[in-house]
């Protein structure tokens, strides 16, 4: 086995082309993936976590990368991030107003996406195609274009109503979800929610709230040659080694004839990647 990389791990970076482009990034060094498709892959974890903000080792991993008193101190960890709606800026409680303003008090895209079925969700309309290259979405259409974080919260939930906002991640990780009319399911959820729009945007101003009405599905295939017969994860607290024949890629899941990884997970862990 030959040592590609090392260093402390991000999630995948990924560039939208067909099938979708991903990358290792290990510190500040990028591996490619797609071309380790069809060959042995390793990857071991070092035993060392070092939270991605401070830099401090850490036991254990909070939020996806962080150290506890950074996952208590931060703004990116707080609660309102999972339910936006709960957002408490204007309460003058948030934890780093500057960062409130940069990364929630902007424009934000609410979608459709079919990833595992159709679901809707909420996304900085700067992180349009990222947020569903991640979720590992066949399908993606944006729906409407929401002026602050907390207002596509409210979006989101009034339309969840009609349609999921979770995506089964073992179904993902089965094969393709069915082709879906996304244009067709956005008509009909808005329809039925009319009046709750109608109610936030007399709440916010009717430009805070837009439809996006010009959108088309955006259709995204990723470098999977198969799918795993059985959905194994891999655990690299438990298994330091996570080894097998890599044989796609999807989301920010790497797919091994052996079980399935999610590289996300295991943010800021010290991690060596081989290949032969």
């Amino acid at each position: 086995m030959n040592e590609l990389g090392r260093g402390a791990l991000s999630k995948m970076s990924a560039r939208l082309e067909s099938p979708v482009q991903y990358s290792f990034r290990l510190d500040d060094q990028l591996i490619a993936v797609n071309p380790l498709i069809g060959k042995t892959v390793r990857l071991e974890f070092l035993g060392a976590i070092h939270c991605s903000h401070c830099g401090r080792k850490t036991k254990t991993s909070f939020s996806q990368g962080y150290c506890y008193p950074c996952m208590q101190k931060l703004a990116q960890c707080d609660i309102c991030i999972m339910s936006p709606e709960r957002c408490h800026y204007d309460a003058g409680t948030c934890r780093e107003p500057s960062w409130g303003e940069q990364f929630c008090m902007t424009d934000h895209v609410v979608y459709l996406a079919n990833s595992s079925g159709v679901k809707v969700g909420i996304t900085r309309a700067t992180q349009v195609p990222t947020r569903w290259i991640d979720q590992g979405a066949t399908q993606a259409l944006p729906i409407m274009r929401v002026a602050t974080r907390q207002q596509s919260g409210f979006v989101e939930d009034l339309l969840r109503s009609q349609v999921a906002d979770k995506t089964n991640w073992r179904a993902l990780l089965k094969g393709d979800a069915a082709p879906v009319d996304l244009l067709s399911v956005r008509n009909e959820i808005l329809s039925a929610c009319a009046e709750g729009m109608q109610q936030l945007q007399q709440r916010f101003g009717i430009q805070a709230i837009q439809p996006v009405s010009d959108a088309q599905t955006l259709e995204i295939g990723y470098p999977i040659e198969a799918y795993p017969p059985k959905i194994t994860s891999f655990n690299l607290d438990k298994n330091p080694i996570a080894e097998g024949t890599l044989t796609g890629i999807k989301g920010q899941y790497l797919l091994f004839d052996t079980g399935v990884i999610n590289i996300r997970k295991y943010t800021a862990y010290q991690l060596a990647v081989s290949s032969n």
